[in-house]
C-alpha cells in the first residue's frame, strides 16, 4: 500500500464512521517500532506503522487507523482526545476501534549459560556471567565450572 492509497482510505474512514472530513495527511513511518500509529498534535497529521499492515493485513490497519482519527477529530472538537478521556473512550466504543493495536516485535530465542558443580554436578542457568571465584554451588559450597 503507497502513502496515496493509505491516504484515500483515511478520507474514506473519516467520512463514512465520523461524518467528518480529514484534511491532513496521513503517511507511512518507517521509524516507529513499538506503535501502530500516532497523532500529531502540531501538525495534525496521523503516521503509521507500515509493519502492522504487512504483518497483519488491511483490517488491523484499518482499527489503527479509526484509532488515530478518534484523537484527531476530538482535538480538532477541543473535546478530550487522550487515552484516559471519557469523550475518546466513548467514541473509540462508537466507531469500533482497538484501544491498544497487536505487537511486532519478534521474540528472540532466550540463550543461557550453563554452569555445573565440580564436586554434586548440579547445573545453574544464568542469562549473565557468573564470577566463578566469588560464588560457588549453593547445594554442597564445591566449584562451579563453566560448560557453554
Amino acid at each position: 500500500m503507497t502513502n496515496e492509497e493509505l491516504q484515500r482510505l483515511t478520507e474514506e474512514l473519516s467520512q463514512s464512521y465520523f461524518g467528518l472530513p480529514f484534511k491532513h495527511k496521513a503517511m507511512f513511518n518507517g521509524r516507529l517500532r513499538t506503535t501502530g500509529g500516532r497523532y500529531l498534535l502540531s501538525s495534525h497529521h496521523i503516521e503509521l506503522n507500515e509493519k502492522h499492515y504487512l504483518k497483519y493485513g488491511k483490517e488491523e490497519l484499518i482499527g489503527i487507523i479509526k484509532h488515530e482519527l478518534c484523537h484527531y477529530h476530538l482535538h480538532l472538537l477541543g473535546k478530550g482526545y487522550r487515552h484516559g478521556d471519557k469523550n475518546f473512550k466513548q467514541l473509540l466504543k462508537k466507531v469500533g476501534a482497538p484501544r491498544f493495536c497487536r505487537s511486532v516485535k519478534e521474540e528472540k530465542a532466550q540463550s543461557f549459560l550453563v554452569y555445573q558443580c565440580m564436586s554434586c554436578t548440579q547445573k545453574y542457568y544464568r542469562k549473565r556471567k557468573v564470577n566463578q571465584s566469588k560464588y560457588v554451588c549453593g547445594v554442597c559450597k564445591g566449584k562451579l565450572e563453566f560448560l557453554s
